[in-house]
């Protein structure tokens, strides 16, 4: 249980952030700290079990196949050697830069929030490095670039730009990571990553895995910022230093990172893999050093020194050897040590200094000794100086390129690389602390509590480099867990002798040495040049720009408030697919299947056809919008009607319910619309009759094609015999909904919640002063007497209905019946009270439709991860309560039954609502339980025929006060 123990734990510090913020403020980094180092504690004592080849796993079904096929989906956790090594990296890094937070941070000011999100940070890494099944592995991703994009946009306007690119770039990673990951799960039949990795097909499919390579390697790229994706890694830095620190340091980049080395294993020996990490790495690793010197923001140099370093990790991991993926396994906890450290001091420095440019600092080094040395260190491990422990990743990284067949030109090029990486680490320093033109003498050391936590991830690459022993084990680990060669054993060391790479190590450091004399001039010249001739920024600025022109394109053949300009595209798209089909396709095998005896089955069956035709022929010749609804209700009772004499009485019954229903809120909206449509041309008639007869044509071919001439298949019997013996149900429909396909029935929820959400926005928006006089009903006499019989009806009816309502819901499952049938019965409820009313009102209370909809989407989430305890998400558990069977599939139909009710209460209420003309509807709460909000009004002063022969102009101030502006009045 060390997994799930380790993961929980960290999910503790999410869920206690906001209540330790309000206790203790930003000192809250202290504890929540204390619980990552916990976690850290009792995932680093099963590395002698991982050193010695084996590892950690934990598993529970998420969500499995009835069918019989055998693939699943199990929240599957594993911890092998790599997953160790950055988890480890995660909790350490983020321990410090959470302690670093307590002091950095200000007092009560969006701490909450930088916490929450700052944790969840922490546990969506960790659940992408121990993650050993591809569909949690993605949401792993996915989470990590969510919580990026967060902790950059909540830094203000200064980050909203950067934090959208953020998302855009690193959520198309995301996009070629699916295509990856579903070509590699189809490919080895299941969806575990280990067995994934370890499966045979992908060696004789060699197109199959050049193609994965590619997917992960573009994925992994827009991750760890590699050109052409670097450039949202410098706009990070509108963050906060501490997200700065941990994103750059052990977060985002290294998810990456891990990406490759895990992916390393199936696709290390793929050629087009090694050539494109090794070309885009170098480059990348030279282009970001070279955009490095030039910022003059501390924060940005340090951001591109982390692309450039990350190029070189990337080089290696592209060579593959053992040696090689040792080299960037070593330099991944070199550089998470600097670049975190650097990260923090900057911070410090700008928290004492008031700036983090170097045109705006100057002499510090005397102010604030501490830092200083801190930065130094820090920075000369990151440039590779002996004796650090960044030398020995580097020089690690330079032995990787010498063994390969064209060691020299890598070494070459590497060489040029840390040359650049010398003058960068040497402005950082210089800049920071010696060169700046600005008066320090005001600046002093910053507080312990603040510069220490920064300062320690640096220092540690003093003792590092000499306790070498300690790091070669989880080395060692790694690249077994990669190759599963367990016979490897990595060797790091501050001495090999005279080497190539030592070689090129003295002669960088000593022109870097002779460079520092002339400095001054040197990054003068190139201070905040701009290198290419466009910026990454500008290409995705040109991209969107382009995109958005398409949309638009594409949007004005549906620009317009007629709604056959929409219909139009979508029907014409149906006729000619249908078109295509019918002439370029034969039948299954290219026989086309032998027609079914003609005639009628049933003669019955005429009368919903007379229903329905002759009801379409009235909407035909119609002009009267209501007619109109009056003729689609009725198309719809032949419709049921049919279903009916097909023996299907609930889908009969809820299409019965959703037309009634449908024409209610018809006629709410007619009531906006003039009486009659437009006059049409004679052209535009004879073209939508033509339109409409083939379109009938096709779909009556398609009908015919498709399901006329076949019986039932393979699936449909496997349902009516099997289902029911699975489900222990008799109505194997309501099975099929909850059970069979939840999934599909959770997302049809989503679109219900959607729905509410767009009825509330858009009659909101509804503008109010071009309604015309009449639109909205207000009360008077005649109407209230027409609604008398209707009300005393409803009165004996809607109590029927909701009894009714609960009967239906809880027979579902072994008769006709269900969650949905049963929420629209008690729907009609609401509508019938609605139409007694006298005039406009309100069913239910303003925020009740929305509350039953979020209530109706959370309790059938949860009821799916109910099924987790014995199956996988959306498991239907069956058992018996008093004798009766019951079953958890219960539960996700009142979520259901909630949403639906919700969305329909919610078209109820907006549409149909009391409105005083000139005022939104929000402001309007005189509603209460049990009242009718509307007072008694007198009968019309003039007489009833002349009031609705020339409805007079409403006017705001002759509405009735809302009820709780009477109670006062009265009072």
């Amino acid at each position: 249980m060390t997994l799930p123990l380790v993961v929980a734990l960290v999910g503790v510090t999410v869920l206690l952030s906001p209540l330790l913020v309000r206790v203790i403020d930003r000192k809250a980094g202290w504890p929540l700290a204390l619980l990552l180092l916990a976690a850290a504690y009792i995932l680093g004592r099963e590395y002698p079990h991982v050193t010695d080849g084996g590892d950690l796993t934990w598993s529970r079904p998420w969500a499995h196949d009835l069918m019989g096929t055998g693939t699943q989906v199990d929240l599957a956790l594993r911890a092998d050697g790599l997953s160790i090594f950055f988890a480890l990296l995660a909790l350490l890094i983020g321990a410090v830069v959470l302690i670093y937070s307590a002091a950095y941070l200000p007092r009560k000011e969006g701490n909450t929030s930088f916490y929450t999100i700052m944790t969840a940070f922490t546990l969506s890494v960790l659940l992408l490095v121990l993650a050993d099944d591809v569909v949690v592995l993605f949401i792993g991703w996915e989470l990590v670039s969510i919580a990026s994009f967060f902790l950059i946009a909540r830094s203000g306007p200064t980050g909203e730009a950067g934090s959208y690119r953020t998302l855009i770039l690193t959520f198309f990673g995301g996009l070629t990571l699916l295509a990856a990951l579903g070509l590699a799960a189809n490919a080895a039949g299941t969806t575990r990553l280990s067995e994934i990795l370890a499966s045979d097909v992908f060696a004789a499919r060699p197109g199959l895995t050049t193609t994965i390579a590619v997917l992960v390697a573009v994925s992994a790229f827009t991750k760890s910022a590699q050109f052409p994706f670097h450039f949202w890694l410098p706009e990070a830095m509108a963050a906060a230093t501490p997200v700065s620190a941990f994103l750059h340091a052990a977060a985002v980049v290294k998810a990456g990172i891990y990406l490759l080395l895990r992916f390393s294993t199936l696709v290390r020996d793929v050629p087009a893999w090694s050539t494109l990490l090794m070309v885009v790495g170098l480059f990348t690793a030279i282009i970001a050093a070279l955009f490095a010197i030039t910022k003059t923001d501390l924060k940005h140099l340090t951001a591109y020194s982390t692309v450039s370093h990350l190029g070189w990790i990337v080089a290696a991991i592209g060579i593959g050897t053992p040696a090689a993926l040792a080299a960037a396994l070593l330099h991944t906890l070199a550089h998470g040590l600097f670049k975190s450290s650097l990260f923090m001091l900057i911070g410090v420095v700008e928290h004492e200094a008031g700036s983090r440019d170097t045109r705006h600092l100057g002499k510090l080094y005397d102010k604030m000794p501490f830092t200083f040395a801190s930065t130094v260190i820090a920075a000369a491990s990151m440039a590779s100086i002996p004796p650090l422990f960044g030398f020995v990743s580097k020089e690690s990284i330079l032995a990787a390129f010498e063994e390969t067949s064209y060691g020299p030109v890598l070494l070459a090029i590497a060489g040029f690389a840390a040359f650049l990486t010398f003058l960068y680490s040497a402005k950082i320093v210089f800049g920071a602390f010696v060169d700046g033109p600005k008066d320090m003498s005001g600046v002093h050391e910053a507080p312990v509590s603040l510069w220490l936590p920064a300062a320690l991830p640096g220092l540690m690459s003093i003792p590092l480099a000499f306790l070498l022993w300690a790091v070669n084990d989880p080395v060692t680990a790694g690249v077994r867990s990669i190759t599963g060669d367990t016979s490897y054993t990595a060797h790091a060391a501050l001495w090999h002798g005279v080497t190539a790479p030592l070689v090129v190590s003295v002669a960088v450091i000593a022109a870097g040495i002779a460079f520092l004399f002339v400095r001054g001039r040197a990054f003068a010249a190139v201070e905040n040049r701009q290198l290419l001739p466009f910026s990454g920024n500008s290409a995705l600025a040109g991209l969107q720009s382009m995109l958005t022109g398409l949309g638009r394109a594409f949007g004005s053949l549906a620009d317009s408030l007629n709604p056959s300009q929409h219909l139009k595209w979508i029907f014409g798209s149906t006729v000619v697919l249908g078109l295509t089909t019918m002439v370029f396709t034969r039948g299954i095998d290219g026989v086309t299947p032998a027609p079914r005896a003609a005639g009628l089955d049933n003669y019955w069956d005429l009368i919903p056809f007379a229903i329905i035709a002759i009801s379409v022929l009235g909407m035909v010749f119609t002009r009267s919008r209501l007619a109109t609804a009056v003729l689609l209700g009725t198309v719809g009772v032949g419709m049921s009607l049919q279903m009916l004499l097909l023996g299907a009485p609930d889908v009969a019954l809820t299409q019965v319910l959703v037309e009634s229903l449908t024409v209610v809120v018809i006629m709410l909206v007619l009531r906006y619309q003039p009486r009659a449509f437009p006059q049409t041309p004679a052209t535009q008639r004879a073209a939508a009759a033509a339109f409409a007869l083939l379109a009938g044509v096709v779909a009556f071919f398609g009908i015919y094609t498709l399901t006329g001439r076949r019986e039932r298949s393979e699936l449909a019997m496997w349902y009516l015999t099997e289902g029911g013996i699975a489900t222990g149900a008799d109505n194997i429909v309501a099975a099929i909904i909850v059970e069979f396909r939840g999934f599909d029935t959770l997302g049809e929820l989503s679109v219900l919640g959607m729905a509410a959400v767009v009825i509330l926005a858009v009659t909101k928006s509804m503008p109010r002063h071009m309604f015309e006089a009449g639109t909205r009903p207000r009360p008077f006499g005649q109407s209230q007497l027409n609604s008398m019989p209707l009300r005393k009806a409803s009165a004996l009816v809607v109590p029927i209905l909701a009894v009714l309502s609960i009967l239906i819901f809880f027979r579902g499952h072994v008769a006709p019946g269900g969650g949905f049938v049963a929420a629209l019965v008690m729907a009609t409820a609401f509508a019938l009270n609605y139409l007694s009313r006298g005039a406009d009102a309100y069913v239910v209370r303003l925020a009740t439709p929305s509350r039953l909809v979020g209530w109706g989407i959370i309790i059938a989430i949860s009821t799916g991860f109910i099924g987790l305890i014995k199956g996988g998400f959306l498991y239907a558990i069956h058992g018996e309560i008093a004798g009766e069977h019951m079953t958890t599939s219960l539960l996700f139909d009142l979520g259901i039954y909630l949403a639906v009710l919700g969305m329909i209460t919610q078209a109820i209420n907006q549409l149909g609502g009391y409105l005083r003309p000139g005022t939104e509807l929000e402001n309007l709460s005189y509603r209460r339980d049990g009242e009718n909000p509307l007072p008694d009004i007198p009968e019309p002063e003039q007489p009833l025929e002349v009031a609705q022969a020339h409805p007079a102009p409403i006017n705001p101030a002759d509405n009735p006060q809302p009820l709780a502006a009477q109670e006062a009045t009265n009072k």
